[in-house]
């Protein structure tokens, strides 16, 4: 019965569309299954590039259907455009991940556009994720920075004596991003070799957001088809039992907080991102736009643990191996180090702005692999019209950066890796530019607010592990550069390198 209530439904709602159609709607791609639409074509690993495909036949926008749900896409930096501008596109599609691991719904950055939004967002610009609050978290950052880098040199000391080791850099990485952020949120610290008794927290942490990841895809397809909900009870068990566990953690940070701050004062440049939000709403009612201030803070924390560690951890990690593959780009990257701030001391966050060719390769990075190759899923708040085409109220929008940053109008060999290009063709271009042409933070109000934030932790951790430490592939072995499944363009196997300081053994210690 509930069957054939849902195929009513469904060509019901194909039915009263009819009239809409007639407004000259973007074309919708071939390839569509019934009800299910296009989501088995895009159910693989690279959506992304099937969606490229799509776009080479369909300029310059298109439509695909994600069950119910239609979703306009765009790749062309003139469309993008367009879905940036005002505020028909400000909504976000209901996902369920965030009734638990936003705190129902406390995580503005995926919220609905709303009040409640709107005063998140200017938190988060104003006083999280400011440049002041990037300047006065610096010794933050050099301090965790200095401290994994000596771990890391530990392993290269065996019997009182320096040489190589092998090392999964990417877990490095990861520790270390986590670390930063974790500092920066709460002054917290993570053992690196596993012996700190917080690791049982840190395990706990990593799960949470790579559950998250998995149930935000998992959640999203289901959305579009009402009937097969049923069938993520066992992934919304996981949720709930992850998000309890995640819970119990960020309690614990809010209430250490509150406690100190209630024995001890505390100056106004040593507060982390937790004594930031406590102070702002403190003496306010214990709702924020209808959310529990405590799930507030919990769930922005949520949010820039989920999005800082993984995104930057993908990128960091491709950036390396794209250098790891090029060679002379390494070599370069070192000479323009020790150019520039020499082998007698390390390098700091001051010292960035004179990297230019570092500062090349991150662009490049970003560039080839962005760490959404699709953007997360917006809403039409409004009918309203791109590139000459109506799009209906509700109508999801997906952006394919991946595809703009390959797009040959724009880009020379759009496939091949040269940082040159933001020396020569592209200087000056940066991803807080409104040409629309390199994009890997999104765009527009609904854009990443911490990536100035997260490409200063890249820019840092590259440049002091290219300082500290010359660097080859185990046995000299190509890398390979296959793609992990995922929102988040991830490398699919782990990147192993062989490490040897080449710095005076002093800086280390």
């Amino acid at each position: 019965m509930n069957l054939k209530l849902y195929f009513l439904t469904f060509w019901s709602s194909r039915n009263k569309n009819g009239g809409e159609e007639k407004k000259k709607q973007a074309p919708k791609a071939n390839g569509a299954w019934p009800i299910l639409g296009h989501l088995p074509l895009l159910s693989g690993p690279d959506p992304f590039r099937i969606l490229a495909d799509m776009a080479d036949e369909y300029v310059p926008v298109f439509r695909v259907q994600l069950g119910l749900q239609h979703a306009l896409v765009v790749s062309s930096k003139e469309a993008i455009m367009q879905t940036t501008n005002d505020m028909s596109f400000m909504g976000r599609p209901n996902v369920l991940a965030l009734k638990y691991m936003g705190f129902y719904g406390g995580f503005y950055a995926l919220a609905p556009y709303g009040p409640f939004w709107q005063e998140m967002r200017k938190v988060s610009i104003l006083e999280l994720l400011s440049n002041t609050r990037v300047e006065l978290l610096k010794p933050v950052r050099a301090s965790e920075m200095s401290t994994c880098i000596s771990e890391l040199y530990s392993l290269c000391c065996r019997d009182g004596k320096v040489g190589s080791v092998k090392v999964a850099i990417d877990k490095w990485f990861q520790q270390v991003l986590f670390n930063m952020i974790a500092q920066v949120i709460a002054r917290k610290r993570y053992s690196s070799v596993g012996k700190d008794a917080s690791d049982k927290e840190l395990k706990c942490l990593k799960r949470a957001y790579e559950d998250f990841f998995v149930m935000l895809v998992t959640f999203q397809k289901s959305k579009g088809i009402p009937f097969t909900r049923w069938m993520n009870f066992q992934e919304n068990r996981v949720m709930k039992r992850t998000e309890k566990e995640f819970d119990f953690i960020l309690s614990s940070w809010i209430a250490d907080h509150k406690q100190r701050r209630g024995i001890q004062g505390q100056l106004k440049e040593d507060r982390d991102f937790i004594d930031i939000m406590l102070s702002m709403f403190e003496g306010s009612d214990d709702f924020i736009q209808g959310h529990k201030t405590d799930d507030v803070i919990k769930a922005n924390i949520s949010g820039i643990i989920f999005a800082g560690t993984d995104a930057n951890y993908a990128t960091i990690t491709w950036a390396l191996a794209l250098v790891l593959k090029h060679r002379e780009v390494l070599k370069k990257a070192q000479e323009e180090l020790d150019l520039h701030v020499g082998q007698e001391r390390w390098v700091e966050e001051s010292d960035i702005k004179e990297l230019k060719y570092l500062q090349a390769i991150l662009k490049e990075t970003f560039r080839l692999y962005p760490a959404g190759p699709l953007s997360i899923l917006r809403e039409a708040l409004e009918d309203t019209t791109v590139a000459g085409h109506y799009v209906p109220k509700g109508t999801q929008l997906l952006a394919n950066i991946w595809k703009l940053h390959r797009d040959p109008g724009t880009w020379t060999d759009p496939d091949e890796f040269q940082p040159e290009r933001f020396l020569t063709t592209h200087a000056g271009l940066d991803v807080k530019n409104q040409q629309y042409e390199l994009i890997p933070f999104s765009t527009g109000k609904r854009s990443c607010p911490g990536m100035a934030t997260g490409t200063q932790m890249i820019l840092l951790t590259l440049a002091r592990l290219l300082q500290g430490f010359n660097l080859v592939t185990p046995t000299n072995e190509p890398i390979n550069m296959t793609e992990a499944a995922g929102i988040t363009l991830h490398m699919k196997y782990s990147l192993e390198v062989v490490l040897t300081p080449r710095l005076p053994n002093k800086l280390y210690e």
